[in-house]
């Protein structure tokens, strides 16, 4: 193995090189164990995992655990997956338990070393999430990995869109469904559907990070403690991490919900906005697209309204209605910045002149357009929650990623996350 690591030194960089050779006499003390777990009968695996608790809850760290653990997991992969943990590939398990982003190539076998700290880390019964960047992924994975654990004594599930759950049950007859994939066919071998709690009380849980993220968002909306779904936020091992860490990191999740606000108000605001007069009732700003109410404009809808203060009495709700109906009135202008086609305002592009189906303006705008052309009002949507990924993952006690391409994030890892990143070398 001191050979192995001299030739890891050449080949990398030399702060990967230096954790690499930190962890050399690790993979040595697993390759010794190799031998005494061949003798293991396949029921001991699931005794082990059971020891592996009870030290833990007696004190156990996770470091000391882990060359016997990692030796058990290459073992049970040998006997259930005819695939043997390089010991490349247990360099690379030790660097996601240690909390790093491992750099490693297409074929080196990333979802197989992500088995290795992910047993290690289920091993505390705070549950470990296992990210993927589609829901085909998630299953895939965890039906290829799922007689790995099943073997270990530990539970697996799948969370995927539409609410769909499901765990890992060897018993289970398979079953073929159609995909979001069209006309392909997924197999579902194994899985059993599950509600979602059952899913997030299973010791590993395979999903995307978009399903991941909206139930901790459903979860803070919950008005009722059984209706929560995670458990908390233990450790991550995020697949292609530089797509989700760093070029999705800003996306924010929205849920929305209806506005409650009543189609009268647009139509009422609207009526007013057409008698007011430029210049006396409210100015406009051209280049910053807004408009200035005159105390003559504020006046004489007050009047209208039959109020006599609308920023006391009808608060700043109100106020927001009739802003938005005179800025619809006097900066949007039908043919150019909108057409009404069908009985609906479509938004036409500024830079191309194309029609934008599907988008609409925010914060009542759009509304108030609908109104002023006299059209079926749709009703408005407002986030009642929001988070991006970058703060979601950050939730994490402790996280970890792989990806082919880290190298180039390197810096970007280690500022937002406090990730370092781990070029690990290839078998061959």
């Amino acid at each position: 193995m001191a050979k192995s690591m001299n030739i890891f030194k050449n080949i990398i960089g030399s702060e990967s090189s230096r954790l690499i050779k930190k962890w050399g006499p690790i993979v040595d003390s697993i390759n010794k164990l190799e031998p005494e777990m061949k003798k293991l009968d396949d029921a001991d695996f699931k005794t082990k995992t059971e020891d592996f608790k009870f030290k833990i809850k007696n004190g156990a760290n996770l470091d000391d655990l882990l060359p016997e653990a990692y030796a058990l997991v290459r073992e049970a992969s040998t006997r259930t997956r005819n695939e043997r943990s390089y010991d490349v590939q247990l360099i690379g398990g030790i660097a996601l338990h240690k909390g790093n982003i491992t750099e490693m190539r297409t074929g080196e076998g990333k979802t197989a070393v992500a088995t290795l700290p992910a047993y290690l880390n289920s091993l505390t019964g705070l549950g470990v999430h296992i990210v993927t960047v589609n829901d085909y992924l998630s299953r895939r994975d965890a039906v290829w990995m799922g007689p790995v654990f099943v073997m270990l004594g530990v539970s697996v599930s799948v969370v995927n869109s539409q609410n769909l759950s499901y765990i890992y049950d060897p018993a289970h007859q398979s079953r073929e469904e159609d995909s979001e994939l069209g006309s392909f066919k997924v197999l579902y071998e194994n899985l059993r559907p599950c509600s979602r709690a059952e899913a997030y009380a299973c010791d590993i849980t395979y999903g995307t990070n978009n399903e991941f993220g909206f139930d901790y968002l459903r979860d803070n909306l919950a008005n009722n403690i059984n209706d929560i779904v995670q458990r908390g936020h233990y450790y991550a091992i995020v697949d292609e991490v530089d797509s989700i860490l760093i070029d999705e990191s800003r996306t924010p999740l929205i849920i929305s919900s209806q506005a409650e606000d009543s189609e009268d108000l647009y139509y009422t605001f609207a009526d007013i906005a057409k008698k007011l007069k430029l210049e006396e009732d409210y100015t406009v700003d051209e280049k910053l697209r807004a408009i200035s109410l005159s105390d003559h404009g504020i006046t004489l809808a007050e009047s209208l309204l039959g109020i006599s203060d609308i920023y006391t009495e009808k608060g700043i709700k109100y106020v927001h209605h009739l802003e938005t109906a005179v800025k619809a009135r006097a900066l949007y202008e039908n043919n150019k910045d909108y057409v009404v086609k069908d009985g609906e305002v479509i938004i036409v592009d500024a830079f191309t002149g194309r029609m934008q189906p599907g988008r609409r303006w925010s914060e009542g705008l759009h509304q108030a357009i609908e109104a002023k052309e006299g059209v079926k009002i749709e009703k408005e949507t407002i986030a009642v929650a929001s988070i991006t990924f970058q703060n979601y993952f950050r939730f994490y006690k402790k996280l970890s990623g792989m990806t082919g391409t880290a190298e180039t994030s390197k810096e970007e890892f280690l500022k937002v996350y406090g990730l370092d990143v781990v070029v690990v070398p290839t078998h061959r």
